[in-house]
């Protein structure tokens, strides 16, 4: 039996694409911080950990990276999920989210930018490859330090479908892999 498709406009593609959890990064520079939801970001490599991300010219985390050249990519649950949207929805610029949606900074090891206490996983990382920024918004990150909370055991992360959708990872299934 043949499957009727139905066709689907271009600017709808990238929510059949979005390949990983939203994250909150952080960013600090020179007093400065601040969270922005993303959702636009891929691993790259394994040894070393390399992470691409989009961050919008027009955002302040976008200065702040650029300046300090690191951040924290935080991974929250669902439980975070109306703060993951409300920082998404409004600009650094005006206020300090942490004080804002109640986020608690916790320093980091290796960079400036804070980790933030609420969400089950930190990942510390440096920019290591800037040359696609001024074209495409695209860092290259690399993770120097990675944290989780053990106490989180198949964590219900938020994927951005778009247009105020998300959908939760839940089931964890284990299929045969040459990978143990």
């Amino acid at each position: 039996m043949k499957k009727t498709r139905k066709s689907l406009p271009l600017s709808k593609v990238y929510g059949l694409l979005e390949p990983g959890p939203v994250v909150l990064l952080t960013t600090a520079h020179k007093g400065r911080r601040n969270i922005m939801t993303m959702s636009w970001h891929m691993m790259v490599d394994f040894e070393p950990p390399l992470v691409a991300c989009i961050v919008s010219n027009g955002s302040r985390s976008f200065s702040l990276l650029k300046a300090s050249k690191s951040c924290v990519l935080n991974i929250p649950t669902v439980e975070l999920a109306e703060k993951v949207v409300q920082c998404g929805n409004s600009t650094g610029k005006r206020m300090d989210k942490f004080q804002r949606f109640g986020l608690t900074p916790q320093p980091a090891s290796k960079v400036d930018a804070p980790l933030i206490a609420e969400c089950y996983a930190s990942l510390e990382c440096r920019v290591v490859d800037t040359r696609m920024v001024s074209k495409y918004c695209l860092f290259i990150l690399q993770i120097v330090q990675a944290w989780i909370d053990p106490g989180v055991k198949d964590p219900r992360t938020l994927h951005h479908r778009g247009h105020g959708r998300f959908m939760v990872a839940g089931e964890t299934i284990r299929l045969k892999s040459r990978m143990k």
